[in-house]
C-alpha cells in the first residue's frame, strides 16, 4: 500500500509560526495530511528584493511585504521541469514564488490521483507559504493543476467567507485531518471529517488563476485526452507513465469521484478567479473554460488567448506577466 492510500493521517508539517520570509531560497518535504512528502521550493523572488521600495515603510525583508504565489504544475510536471522553472521566474517579478511537485511527481513521495488528492498537496504548499508571514496568497494552476486549484479555492475558506458549501474546511481556512484518507475509502478532502490534529491551517487563497484546466471530469473528446485516459487507467499506460514520463500514477478509481471543476468554480466567490484558456488548446475546447465562467458569475473573469496551445509550454511571458499584474491588482 502507498503512503497516500494509507488509512491513518500524520501531522502535517509546515513553517513553525516564528518564521519570517527568508532571503534565499528554502526547499524542504512537506508532510500532507494523509501522509504524503510533497517537494516545495520557496523563493523569495520581489517581495524580499523590492521590500524596501515599496512604500509600505517595511523594514527590508519583512514578511508583511509582498504576495507569494503557489504554482500548480501539470500532470507530469515537476517543480525542476524547465516549463516550471520558466513561470516561477516570470512570477517572482512580482512576489515571492512557491513551487512544488504534486504526489507521484519528481521527488514527492506517494502516486498520482491525477487531480483527486493533488488538492492536499496544494493545501500543504499553500500553507507553508502563508506560514512565512505572507498575507496574501494567489494559486496559480495550469491543466490538471488548474483543476487543483479551483476545488482547493471552494473547499478551503477563509474564516468569514461566504459560499464554499458546507462542512467544517469550507469555514475555517481547513481540512480537517480525516479527509482525504485514502483511495477506496469512502473519503476525501470533500467528505471533512475527523478531530483536526493534522490540519492544514491558513490554507485558503487570496486570489486564483485556473489556466487550461478542464470543466467536467473524463473528457475524451480529443486524441490527446483519449491517450492521457490510456495512460492513467491501463497497467501498460501506468508503466509508461512510471518510465516514459517520470509519474508514478495510482491504479485505483477514483471513490467517491470529487467535486468537479465547475461545480468548484461556482463556490470559490468572494475569492477572485481568472480563468485563462487557448483557443488552440488540443486538449480541451473552448466550452470547457466558457462553462467555468459561467459558473463563477461575476466574481470571474475569463480571458480567451488567441493562438494559444495548452498550459506552461504554451503560456507566453507577456500573459503571464499579466496574470502576475492581475492577481497583483485583486489581491492587493
Amino acid at each position: 500500500m502507498s503512503s497516500d492510500s494509507a488509512g491513518h493521517v500524520a501531522r502535517s508539517t509546515v513553517v513553525p509560526e516564528s518564521e519570517t520570509v527568508p532571503r534565499t531560497r528554502v526547499r524542504r518535504l512537506l508532510r500532507t495530511v494523509d501522509g504524503v512528502a510533497v517537494d516545495a521550493l520557496y523563493e523569495p523572488g520581489a517581495a524580499v528584493r523590492e521590500g524596501a521600495e515599496d512604500g509600505s515603510g517595511a523594514p527590508y525583508g519583512t514578511p508583511s511585504v509582498g504576495p507569494v504565489f503557489v504554482i500548480a504544475h501539470g500532470f507530469t510536471g515537476d517543480l525542476d521541469r524547465p516549463h516550471v522553472r520558466r513561470v516561477a521566474r516570470v512570477f517572482a517579478r512580482y512576489g515571492a514564488v512557491v513551487t512544488f511537485s504534486f504526489r507521484g511527481h519528481g521527488a514527492s513521495g506517494g502516486r498520482s490521483t491525477v487531480g483527486d488528492r493533488e488538492v492536499l498537496d496544494l493545501a500543504a504548499a499553500v500553507a507553508w507559504a502563508r506560514g512565512f508571514g505572507h498575507a496574501r496568497v494567489v494559486t496559480v494552476g495550469f491543466s490538471m493543476g488548474g483543476s487543483v486549484v479551483l476545488r482547493h479555492a471552494a473547499l478551503y475558506r477563509r474564516e468569514g467567507d461566504a459560499g464554499g458549501g458546507d462542512g467544517a474546511e469550507r469555514s475555517s481556512g481547513r481540512v480537517e485531518a480525516g479527509a482525504g484518507a485514502g483511495a477506496g475509502s469512502g473519503s476525501g478532502p470533500e467528505a471533512g471529517s475527523g478531530a483536526g490534529s493534522g490540519a492544514h491551517t491558513g490554507a485558503w487563497a487570496d486570489a486564483v488563476i485556473s489556466v487550461s484546466a478542464p470543466a467536467r471530469w473524463y473528457y475524451r473528446g480529443t486524441a490527446p485526452m483519449r491517450r492521457l485516459h490510456w495512460l492513467v487507467m491501463r497497467p501498460e499506460g501506468r508503466l509508461v507513465g512510471r518510465y516514459g514520463f517520470r509519474t508514478r500514477i495510482h491504479h485505483r478509481d477514483w471513490d467517491p469521484v470529487p467535486l468537479s471543476p465547475v461545480a468548484a468554480a461556482a463556490r470559490i466567490a468572494p475569492v477572485p478567479l481568472l480563468i485563462v484558456h487557448g483557443d488552440r488548446d488540443a486538449y480541451f475546447p473552448l466550452d470547457h473554460p466558457r462553462m467555468l465562467a459561467a459558473a463563477a458569475g461575476d466574481h470571474g473573469e475569463l480571458w480567451l488567448e488567441p493562438g494559444m496551445g495548452h498550459a506552461e509550454n504554451a503560456a507566453p511571458g507577456d500573459l503571464l506577466d499579466r496574470m502576475a499584474r492581475w492577481a497583483l491588482a485583486q489581491a492587493g
